[in-house]
């Protein structure tokens, strides 16, 4: 018995899973008349790819799922064997070889899309703003790309903010009001971690301080760097508008940003001990930008953001300040990001392109899927990861074209091809937005990142045989009419007055994804909305 009490000891004091059930492994947690616990015969846990849709749905990181509904897991496996396993033998059992069995708090939470569908998720309380993330494109069979993104919205103050991957989405709203219509929404952000790769987009020459060593002189990677690096002093520094306390009234102050918090000069632009007026620090504030710049806040301008208390949501405490350029905002907004979390941002970038282990919330068979060649005499496993995408986007294009060719034909003769056939292929991409207005537009690509190579479709409100390429290049949104051009009888759009041509705007958009042509820089994410 004393064996057993020092077993049961080790196994407490074991700080990982696998050291437990190496413990068990090792036969020293044996009981009388019991040689392996791997002898019961437990029931596994296993997901129906085709089970019905729940309006809650119910997802455990590696627990068991607990709840009534339809996407509950087995329920926990009994003792078969009370008499030689006391309760706390068959509990660590249950932990070593079911850890899917093993029960966790949860809580129901409610996610926004951008067209203002909503639903329901039963989630564990220490779940992420990135597994959050990952449950929806599976859910919704979206493309991965690793801008999905998780916002929180205050709808009573304004505002809104990136949830960044690593955030626990319970603490987020633990620190809403009772009576507040604040909101989860999911939906694109392919700005998120876009300063990783283009820092000097990001970050303007004359708004950045770095240390003497440089000489003045960053490429990326010092840039980055030099922010990740706890020991360096990278300052941000400029005018900005702040919104006087207590008052309607904007005032234009030079701006200082450093690691220990926000400051403005009372001097000019003096960056003078005695004349710097400290305003804000991050260890427990965020940054928000404003939704309603003009209108709820009485801005100057439409580039406005400010710094929230965490554990405050009186509109009195928001330090409300607003730039004069996009880019001048993207600058302050993502150095308070940096300087917030350092390291942690860096890490939440690399993860998704780090190889992964199987997520939990992905079935056995979907973990098992591999891509396969099929075209030559013998089939072949495609182990290339960038040759497997590929194939999967020809594929799937294929497939539409045939879907479209099938539609098409249900008409008469005359309308199976030409004019007709075009339309049902471009209505069907998730880059069309049909009867999306101007203002809806650049509402849209602004939410969804402002970046280069973000473009949508739609239709023209001013001509309506015409469709417009609306694109973002340096963060700026520009919008180009797409010509009809009818040659012998065959209708062709166009771009560059009929220079370039195209049958249909699938071929025109796949051709601009590959050249830049007359446009500024080539189309590269597409703004995309899905129903959840």
């Amino acid at each position: 018995m004393s064996d057993m009490s020092k077993a049961l000891e080790d196994i407490h004091s074991s700080d990982s899973l696998g050291e437990k059930a190496a413990i068990f492994r090792s036969g020293k947690a044996n009981t009388s008349g019991f040689t392996s616990p791997a002898l019961i015969p437990l029931r596994a846990p296993f997901l129906t790819p085709h089970a019905p849709h729940s309006r809650t749905t119910t997802l455990h990181k590696g627990d068991r799922r607990s709840g009534e509904g339809d996407d509950t897991l087995a329920s926990p496996v009994p003792n078969p064997f009370p008499e030689l396993f006391n309760s706390t033998v068959s509990s660590l059992v249950s932990e070593c070889l079911l850890p899917w069995t093993k029960s966790s708090s949860t809580q129901v939470i409610k996610v926004y899309n951008e067209d203002n569908t909503s639903r329901a998720v039963e989630v564990p309380s220490d779940i992420t703003a990135r597994d959050i993330c990952q449950l929806f494109v599976l859910k919704n069979h979206c493309i991965d790309d690793h801008s999905w993104t998780l916002f929180e919205q205050l709808a009573h103050l304004g505002i809104e903010r990136t949830i960044e991957d690593h955030e626990s989405v319970m603490e987020v709203q633990s620190a809403w009001g009772m009576d507040s219509d604040s909101r989860l929404c999911f939906r694109k952000n392919y700005a998120k971690y876009e300063f990783f790769k283009k820092p000097l987009d990001f970050f303007p020459e004359h708004m950045v301080s770095i240390s003497s060593e440089t000489n003045g002189i960053m490429n990326h990677s010092q840039l980055i760097q030099t922010f990740l690096n706890s020991s360096t002093c990278p300052e941000i520094h400029g005018y900005l508008h702040a919104k006087e306390q207590g008052r309607k009234s904007w005032k234009k102050f030079y701006f200082v940003l450093r690691r220990s918090g926000l400051y403005f000069s009372n001097k000019g632009t003096s960056k003078e001990p005695r004349h710097l007026q400290f305003m804000a620090e991050f260890s427990d504030s965020d940054v928000y930008t404003l939704l309603s710049d003009r209108k709820l806040h009485g801005a100057p301008t439409d580039y406005g953001f400010c710094v929230k208390p965490n554990k405050s949501n009186s509109p009195r405490d928001l330090k409300l300040l607003c730039a004069d350029d996009e880019q001048t905002r993207t600058c302050w907004v993502t150095a308070v990001r940096l300087f917030k979390y350092g390291m942690q941002l860096y890490q939440n970038f690399l993860q998704p392109h780090q190889k992964q282990k199987s997520s939990p919330m992905r079935s056995i068979s979907e973990n098992s899927l591999v891509a396969m060649d099929f075209s030559g005499q013998t089939s072949r496993v495609i182990e290339n990861p960038s040759e497997a995408l590929s194939v999967a986007v020809e594929e799937g294009l294929s497939w539409r074209r045939k879907s479209c060719h099938r539609l098409s034909s249900h008409g008469s003769p005359s309308t199976s091809q030409g004019p007709m056939a075009s339309i049902a292929l471009h209505l069907a991409q998730p880059w069309f937005h049909s009867k999306l207005s101007r203002e809806e537009t650049h509402r849209l690509i602004s939410q969804q990142g402002l970046v280069d190579g973000v473009f949508l479709l739609r239709d023209s409100q001013s001509n309506p045989k015409t469709f417009v390429l609306s694109l973002c290049h340096m963060q700026r949104i520009k919008h180009f009419q797409i010509v009809p051009v009818e040659d012998e009888g065959e209708l062709f759009y166009s771009l560059d007055e009929g220079h370039t041509r195209f049958g249909d705007l699938l071929q025109l958009v796949e051709f601009y994804q590959l050249n830049r042509g007359v446009l500024p820089c080539k189309l590269r994410h597409h703004c995309a909305r899905i129903t959840l």
